[in-house]
């Protein structure tokens, strides 16, 4: 026990209690009035006193920035919300605005060719496995559909429907190798036919091919049907001309024509079910 009392443990004990009671003696003496020992004491109290000062300023900055945090986070959330809204808002503004110009287009179509007789359809289906992009539609043989009709996006070909159902068709489109179309070069006026491959299918081009080496046609041209063959009536827009190009395997050129319309990207469409001259000609 002695040991104890005389051990540096001991000591270290007595002299934090030594210090606690200076500072109970200083508190009480600040409350009381200032001595000189309560100037010692605080003198030697004074860092203590800042630094627990700091910690307490510490502690309400923390506080603070916990609940100014908070603040922040729910903020970030309302914003985020705000706009995936807006976002909803604008893709269904494209949607609306995509349907007005084509119905605007399709009216001045219609007024431009009384002759012709329309039925409105929506794509239900993509093949995925189709290189081409064929698609079907809501509409078959009950609404007047058959193999052949012509299927358009305001004045723009798509493509020709090669099967029928009752209740659906299926389309395959001018970037399919199957489809030719007889058609002329608005500018120069000359005429051949629209076909593709697959190498050209696949980037979106199409080709207005059989053209003589001395041709006129240049890039930005614009390419429509002529209606010959009886298939797909007159003036409907195929694409534009981006570049001329030789044929390798004959004497003959091309044009390289990139549609106007992004398949993958169609909802809505008509097909043509009735015009002038509907049947008459050749196949081509």
């Amino acid at each position: 026990m002695r040991s104890f009392f005389k051990s540096a443990r001991f000591k270290g004990f007595v002299g934090v209690f030594a210090v606690l009671l200076l500072g109970i003696v200083f508190a009480a003496a600040t409350e009381s009035g200032s001595t000189p020992a309560s100037t010692v004491l605080g003198t030697i109290f004074s860092p203590l006193q800042r630094v627990s000062a700091a910690i307490s300023d510490s502690v309400d900055d923390f506080s603070i920035y916990f609940r100014s945090a908070h603040s922040y986070s729910e903020r970030v959330k309302e914003l985020e919300s705000e706009l995936a809204d807006s976002r909803a808002q604008m893709v269904d503004y494209e949607k609306t605005k995509q349907q007005l110009d084509l119905y605007a287009e399709f009216l001045e179509l219609k007024k431009e060719n009384e002759d012709y007789k329309f039925a409105s359809a929506s794509v239900i289906g993509m093949d995925n496995t189709d290189a081409f992009g064929t698609f079907t539609l809501n509409k078959g043989e009950l609404d007047g559909i058959r193999v052949n009709n012509p299927v358009i996006y305001g004045k723009y070909l798509v493509g020709v429907v090669v099967k029928t159902a009752p209740t659906y068709c299926v389309v395959n489109t001018v970037l399919n190798p199957s489809v030719n179309v007889s058609a002329y070069e608005v500018r120069t006026r000359e005429s051949s036919y629209v076909t593709t491959n697959i190498e050209l299918s696949k980037k979106g081009f199409c080709s207005l091919s059989g053209l003589e080496r001395s041709t006129s046609i240049a890039p930005g041209g614009i390419v429509c049907t002529s209606g010959r063959g009886g298939i797909y009536p007159a003036d409907l827009i195929i694409g534009t001309v981006e570049e001329i190009k030789n044929d390798t395997t004959n004497i003959s050129s091309y044009a390289v024509v990139k549609t106007q319309v992004d398949f993958s990207q169609l909802r809505d469409v008509f097909i043509i079910t009735q015009f002038r001259g509907m049947g008459v000609g050749d196949t081509n």
